[in-house]
């Protein structure tokens, strides 16, 4: 029953953080539990932008101790940076518990994101050039208020409405999903795969970690291995329809794209808009309509389609 969007300027940019948020508040009634945003700003291949958090809300309300921990674990973080030859450059705290980071780290990712990890209470939501991934409890328009997302310049984004059915109600449980530790591949996504399991313990021989339960992430971190192979992201794409089993719709970004497939029986919805400029979809034509005051023309796509667009 959860809600996806997704939406791509091409060759411009804009408001994706405001588009994005009327998308998604206009999908509340399909998961009123959590919202997640992956917005994509213009890529600066000289720094990294860092989201991560350092407990969940509801641990906010456990008193002094708490606090006293998350001043602790932020403080951790910033050292093992600092270790590790990064620098912070910009520092944000978007909420007691999340924080927003552009630091100079020429080293290893993978070194960098596993070592901050390791910090009680850590976890990073997405670590790139271009991609920031806000997720948090609530509908869009506190997490929009929360976290100031109205006014957010970029590219493209996609975005997540959840109803909790097979886990709990955290941030560790919201979508989207970053694709540890491969920067800037971000993925949400409605229905469920049946072969779950068999395919993340694959990806796990293979050397990648999981910090969730949800098949969301299964999927990006499946198309971010496949590319990081070397695959094209359309070609990963079509692998997956072949590879995943079960009855899915997802959206998946990267630095420069978006896509969009459909397994083969279509059972999960999505409604698409396509002009010269934009494109926008959505699993209801009502958010879509959120964004355009004037009538405009959509379609379903395909069973089993695919499709990429370039920013």
């Amino acid at each position: 029953m959860c809600g996806i969007a997704g939406l791509i300027h091409r060759g411009s940019s804009g408001d994706i953080g405001r588009e994005m948020t009327r998308m998604l508040q206009s999908l509340k009634h399909r998961g009123p539990d959590s919202t997640g945003y992956a917005l994509y700003g213009m890529a600066n291949k000289n720094d990294l932008v860092l989201r991560f958090k350092v407990a969940e809300q509801e641990d906010m309300a456990k008193g002094f101790d708490i606090h006293h921990k998350v001043k602790d674990r932020k403080a951790e973080i910033d050292r093992r940076i600092a270790e590790l030859g990064g620098k912070i450059l910009q520092e944000e705290q978007a909420t007691e518990y999340a924080y927003r980071y552009r630091i100079a780290y020429d080293g290893d990712r993978r070194k960098l994101a596993d070592y901050i990890e390791d910090v009680e209470g850590g976890e990073i939501l997405s670590l790139g050039t271009a991609l920031e991934l806000i997720k948090d409890l609530g509908d869009a328009k506190r997490v929009s208020e929360q976290y100031k997302i109205p006014g957010f310049q970029g590219t493209h984004a996609i975005g997540h409405t959840r109803m909790a059915t097979e886990s709990d109600v955290d941030i560790r449980s919201a979508h989207p999903y970053w694709a540890y530790p491969f920067a800037d591949v971000s993925v949400v996504h409605n229905g469920q795969l049946t072969n779950y399991w068999g395919n993340r313990r694959a990806l796990e021989r293979k050397g990648h970690r999981f910090v969730s339960n949800c098949d969301s992430e299964l999927i990006a971190v499946y198309l971010a291995d496949a590319m990081n192979e070397g695959a094209k992201l359309e070609d990963a794409m079509r692998a997956s329809i072949d590879q995943l089993d079960g009855v899915f719709t997802y959206l998946v970004a990267t630095s420069d794209s978006l896509g969009m497939a459909k397994d083969t029986m279509a059972a999960k919805p999505m409604v698409l808009h396509e002009s010269d400029d934009f494109i926008a979809m959505a699993s209801e034509e009502v958010a879509i309509r959120s964004i355009f005051p004037t009538e405009i023309d959509t379609f379903d796509p395909y069973d089993g389609e695919v499709r990429v667009w370039k920013s």
